[in-house]
């Protein structure tokens, strides 16, 4: 198959990026002579505005990506959103049972290019510590009440798995959530997630008779992976989405992106 005819869309935690948050040279190589052939390609992050630019720096992103885990798009080139999603006015409701519950959960309200940290732990300040701009600390009562885009909530893992529990047994059913790293739980807008992200992001660009490959590593990169053509996996990724992939390569510190690129260039 030509490069020229691959739409190619990864996830950047756990899959582009290493465990250090780096992107190995072999990567961004891959990335470039795929683009240079005629190829697409962009990443679709559960990250804000603000830790996704980091990536989209670094890889000299052409194109718009996924952010918010499919709540919006972003191009970084024109600085501006092709298309954002908002929670309902009941994920406020959610996020004060929460807090109640589970007082020292880290927390996150995003808001397009604004992070606002209502409550922080270690893990919470590990994940703010890679972004180029300086979150908004504050209560929660100071958080503007209108378009939030995402919640994040962060702790250990097995904390997590009870605030999981929690919301499950507690009907949070107007929004969507999931889990995006052991010490990730995130509520967004229901029927967003990176496939329906994809799909829009695709509508909107106009791409149509590229063969779509994806690739990622946690669960909520699935529907990413069921939206493409080919969905990938990484060696490090959870056995559900190896389950739903169709081809797992190496793990995301030894060149996975490489090794898609080289796969395809086989086809």
């Amino acid at each position: 198959m030509n490069l020229n005819d691959i739409f190619l869309i990864t996830d950047a935690d756990g899959t582009l990026l290493t465990d250090d948050k780096r992107i190995l040279d072999r990567d961004k190589a891959a990335v470039r002579e795929l683009i240079e052939s005629g190829g697409l390609f962009t990443i679709a992050t559960g990250r804000g505005l603000s830790l996704a630019r980091v990536v989209a720096d670094e890889i000299e992103l052409e194109i718009p990506a996924v952010i918010f885990n499919g709540a919006a798009a972003y191009d970084f080139n024109l600085e501006r959103f092709l298309w954002r999603r908002a929670l309902p006015e009941t994920a406020k409701d959610y996020i004060e049972r929460v807090m109640e519950r589970f007082p020292a959960v880290g927390i996150e309200i995003l808001r397009e290019d604004e992070t606002y940290v209502i409550s922080t732990n270690r893990r919470e300040e590990e994940h703010i510590s890679f972004g180029t701009k300086e979150p908004i600390r504050c209560s929660y009562a100071e958080v503007p009440a209108d378009n939030w885009i995402k919640a994040l909530l962060v702790d250990e893992p097995e904390v997590i798995d009870e605030v999981i529990a929690f919301t499950k047994a507690n009907g949070f059913n107007e929004t969507h959530m999931v889990r995006s790293a052991p010490v990730f739980y995130e509520m967004l807008p229901l029927g967003v997630d990176k496939g329906s992200g994809f799909k829009k992001l695709s509508e909107l660009m106009g791409i149509s008779g590229k063969y779509t490959v994806a690739a990622g590593d946690y669960m909520n990169d699935l529907e990413m992976l069921q939206a493409a053509d080919l969905g990938i996996a990484v060696e490090n990724a959870e056995e559900s989405v190896k389950g739903a992939a169709r081809l797992t390569v190496c793990d995301n510190n030894s060149g996975a992106v490489r090794e898609i690129v080289d796969y395809l260039k086989k086809l």
